[in-house]
């Protein structure tokens, strides 16, 4: 089962969120509580992004990870509503993610990567390998 999807295989929301900069509600996504060990994935090219190893509880509504996992990761600046801010992005699928934020943990550098779920596939620990991703499975033995 491939966790990569086409432009048009996108949902109204995912492509809302990826395509067109969209933000989906607080507290109203899939991933904004969930802790289960595994990566977080490009919903479009499949490419690593975050692990739940860098997430922390932000209590802003959406996933909050410390750092990205990969380099397919980049960071433009957004003026957008009147705001100055960081959007963060997929650069393999040229995909909006979210933004980045320096009001963060200390302790975990001061970043705060505030993601959509919408952009994003969770892959649980027990099945990275299956879905092509062996080489995360270190990353949680601890």
């Amino acid at each position: 089962m491939s966790v990569k999807k086409n432009i048009d295989e996108l949902n109204e929301l995912e492509y809302k969120v990826m395509k067109e900069q969209g933000t989906e509600p607080p507290f109203q996504n899939e991933y904004w509580d969930n802790f289960e060990d595994g990566i977080y994935v490009d919903k479009i090219s499949g490419k690593p992004l975050f692990t739940s190893k860098d997430k922390f509880h932000s209590s802003c509504g959406w996933p909050s990870f410390a750092k990205g996992v990969s380099d397919d990761i980049t960071e433009e600046f957004d003026d957008s509503f009147g705001m100055r801010r960081t959007e963060v992005r997929s650069s393999d699928s040229d995909s909006h993610l979210g933004h980045v934020f320096e009001d963060g943990p200390e302790e975990l550098g001061g970043l705060r990567y505030c993601i959509n779920s919408a952009a994003v596939t969770f892959i649980p620990k027990n099945e990275l390998e299956e879905k092509g991703y062996k080489e995360y499975v270190e990353y949680f033995n601890d």
